[in-house]
């Protein structure tokens, strides 16, 4: 079966303009998965309309709608990206019959492809088990590359949860890669709040060498020892793939997420960090996931959703 849906240009709509002033009027929607196959770099947006791994993780459904309430969002924002940066939307890819397995399987091929064509991913999810079909996919293209891939994860879980007969989840994304690609797998989380892992979690993040910053210390206040912590980490690999969970982020910001938390982050951090990230220029690759607009509050989530994607991708191509 085929698990794409082609993108609808009705998702990108804005204020009108004589000029490209808008995301809505950058963006490109391409149907049928028709990559771009120019040799100059662009970015090729996708959305993961999901949520069997949030209920198999006994989360609160609602995550499905994230990608199109995320591109409404996106299309209303200022567009401060170079000109020569083309901006293309591939469409969705949804989960048939519980069968999540499947849709994992055409994400990992669909980013493998979008960066074998220069593309810089950027997928909007979506339950967080994402990451496990994404970072699958930005493993093996870095391993041909001959580069040591770093991943960074804002988050308030380390998303390390062991697999529930024998299926993967929204808690498990990282556990995967860590099984999957042991040698490979060189892991930051951010935000980490003991409260929401128990002591088998931390357990199992030192068992696969994961380096983290529990919620205490990811505050502003401790901003150079963040920043000393991501610039060791940044120095050790050579490129980088950012997932950023919204549900990290203090439910007074981000309300609309399967798991929300009043003790979470503050955007002023975070976006910091995503300075701090492109800074490096070894960003490679993007993911904002755990959007629930069922539990929005005037899109606030949503809104702040497509702001860290447009912040991070001025920062990283500006």
């Amino acid at each position: 079966m085929n698990l794409h849906q082609n993108p609808s240009p009705s998702q990108w709509t804005g204020r009108k303009s004589n000029q490209v002033e808008y995301w809505h009027q950058a963006v490109r929607t391409l149907a049928n998965l028709a990559l771009d196959q120019n040799s100059a770099k662009k970015v090729g947006i996708m959305g993961y309309a999901g949520e069997e791994g949030v209920k198999r993780n006994q989360g609160r459904l609602g995550t499905i709608e994230g990608p199109a309430t995320i591109r409404k969002c996106l299309g209303n924002l200022a567009h401060h990206l170079p000109a020569s940066l083309p901006l293309f939307d591939y469409g969705d890819v949804f989960t048939w019959g519980g069968d999540l397995e499947a849709s994992h399987q055409v994400i990992t091929e669909l980013t493998y492809q979008l960066l074998q064509s220069t593309h810089f991913p950027v997928w909007l999810g979506g339950g967080h088990d994402l990451a496990f079909a994404h970072g699958a996919a930005v493993l093996k293209y870095s391993q041909e590359q001959e580069k040591k891939l770093g991943i960074i994860n804002l988050d308030a879980h380390f998303d390390l949860r062991p697999l529930v007969d024998g299926k993967g989840h929204s808690g498990s994304p990282f556990y995967q890669l860590a099984s999957n690609y042991p040698g490979e797998f060189h892991y930051l989380a951010l935000g980490i709040q003991r409260a929401a892992n128990p002591k088998s979690l931390f357990e199992t993040a030192n068992q696969v060498q994961a380096k983290y910053l529990v919620m205490e210390d990811f505050r502003l206040k401790h901003w150079e020892y963040i920043e000393e912590q991501i610039c060791w980490f940044l120095d050790r690999v050579d490129a980088l793939y950012l997932s950023v969970d919204m549900d990290g982020f203090s439910s007074a910001f981000a309300p609309g997420v399967s798991a929300p938390s009043p003790m979470g982050f503050d955007p002023e951090v975070a976006f910091k960090v995503f300075d701090l990230v492109a800074k490096s220029k070894k960003l490679i690759s993007l993911d904002v996931v755990e959007l629930n607009p069922v539990y929005d509050q005037d899109l606030a989530t949503a809104r702040l959703a497509a702001r860290c994607v447009e912040y991070i991708l001025r920062k990283n191509f500006g």
